[in-house]
C-alpha cells in the first residue's frame, strides 16, 4: 500500500507526457497553412511530369506566392492623383514607397519589371501615375502578417478576351498558338493571334519560379486573381466563357504541377457598366460556388464604383482610386 502515491506520480508523469505529445501534435496539423512565413523544406522533391528535374529542397523556405491576371481593370488604371479625396497621407506616403515585405514582379503593357521589386503605385502603365489591385493586396497583406514575405506575379493586358487572346492550350485545340507573344498580340496591327496573354502568364511564372527558388525559396501559388470578363461581355462571347476559365486554371496547373497544389482561385465579376455584366457575373458566381477552393467577388454588391474619376471625364470602363484599393483587399481577404 505504501507504493502506491509513487505508482501514482509514475501514471500521473506518463499521462502529462502523453497529453503533452498529443497536444504539440495537434497544434502542427492545426495550425492554418502558410501562416509561418518561416516554413522550411527538408526532402528532394521530384516534378514528376513537369520534364524538370526534381530539386533538393533541404533548407528551403517557403514562398507564398499570389498571381493577379486578366485585363485593364487588373492592369489598374487608379489615378493616384485622387487618392487624397479618400485615404490619409500617411497611408498614401506607404503605398508610394512600396512594401519592401510585398515583392511584385510583372508584365503590364508595356512595360516589364526586371525582377521582383517592392509593391507599390506606379507598377501598372508606364508613363502614367496609376496603380493596379496589386497595392490593395500588398497593403492587406501587411497589415495581416506584418513583416512576414509575400511575392505577387502580374500579369494583365487591357481590353484582352479570354476566347482569343488569354486562350489556353486545352481551351482552344486548333487554334491557340503557342509560340505567340505579346508581340503577336498587343502590338499587331492585324487579327491578333491566340493564346498570347496566356503565354506570357505562363513565362512569367516560370522566370518567378526560378528566381525565387535559385535565391533558396519553394514557391507555392496560395492564389490566383482573375479580373477579367469585360470584353467577352461586350462582343457577346458569353456563352462558353467559364469552359474556358476552367481550361485556363486547369492549363497552368498542368504545366506547373505541384506549384498550384492548394491554391485558391479568387474571380471578381465586372462591372454594371458592361452589356451582359449579368451573364457574366453570374456564371462566375456559379462556378465559384462548384468547388470550396473558388471564390468569387461581387464587385457591385461590394460598393465598387467606376463613375467618379478622372473628374472632368469619368472613366467609367475602369475602376476609381479607391476601389481599385478595395479591390486589391478584397482579392487578398478572399484568399484565406
Amino acid at each position: 500500500m505504501k507504493r502506491r502515491p509513487a505508482l501514482f506520480a509514475a501514471l500521473a508523469l506518463v499521462i502529462a507526457s502523453a497529453a503533452a505529445l498529443i497536444l504539440t501534435f495537434t497544434l502542427e496539423k492545426s495550425a492554418p497553412s502558410g501562416v509561418n512565413d518561416e516554413i522550411t523544406y527538408d526532402k528532394t522533391e521530384e516534378s514528376a511530369g513537369s520534364g524538370r528535374p526534381g530539386k533538393d529542397l533541404n533548407g528551403m523556405k517557403k514562398a507564398r506566392v499570389f498571381v493577379l491576371a486578366g485585363q485593364s481593370n487588373a492592369v489598374g488604371v487608379g489615378h493616384a492623383e485622387y487618392l487624397s479625396g479618400h485615404f490619409g497621407r500617411d497611408e498614401i506616403k506607404k503605398w508610394r514607397e512600396g512594401f519592401e515585405n510585398v515583392k511584385l514582379i510583372y508584365v503590364s503593357h508595356n512595360i516589364r519589371s526586371s525582377g521582383f521589386v517592392p509593391t507599390k503605385i506606379g507598377c501598372a502603365e508606364f508613363g502614367r501615375d496609376t496603380f493596379g489591385p496589386e497595392v490593395g493586396v500588398a497593403d492587406l497583406l501587411d497589415e495581416r502578417y506584418p513583416g512576414q514575405t509575400f511575392f505577387i506575379v502580374k500579369c494583365a493586358f487591357g481590353g484582352m478576351s479570354l476566347f482569343r487572346d488569354w486562350l489556353s492550350p486545352s481551351g482552344g485545340p486548333g487554334l491557340y498558338d503557342p509560340d505567340s507573344r505579346y508581340e503577336d498580340g498587343f502590338l499587331t496591327g492585324g487579327e491578333r493571334s491566340y493564346g498570347w496573354c496566356y503565354n506570357e502568364l505562363a513565362e512569367l511564372l516560370k522566370k518567378s519560379f526560378e528566381t525565387l527558388e535559385s535565391e533558396g525559396y519553394k514557391p507555392e501559388i496560395e492564389a490566383f486573381f482573375w479580373m477579367q470578363g469585360e470584353t467577352d461581355a461586350v462582343v457577346g462571347r458569353v456563352d462558353g466563357y467559364i469552359e474556358l476559365y476552367d481550361a485556363l486554371l486547369k492549363d497552368l496547373a498542368n504545366e506547373f504541377p505541384g506549384y498550384f497544389d492548394g491554391c485558391v482561385y479568387v474571380d471578381a465579376g465586372i462591372s454594371e457598366v458592361w452589356e451582359n455584366y449579368e451573364k457574366i457575373n453570374e456564371a462566375k458566381r456559379i462556378y465559384a460556388a462548384q468547388s470550396s477552393d473558388r471564390r468569387f467577388i461581387d464587385t457591385i454588391g461590394a460598393g465598387l464604383t467606376t463613375k467618379n474619376e478622372p473628374r472632368d471625364v469619368p472613366d467609367i470602363a475602369h475602376y476609381d482610386s479607391d476601389s481599385v484599393i478595395k479591390l486589391g483587399r478584397l482579392f487578398a481577404e478572399y484568399a484565406f
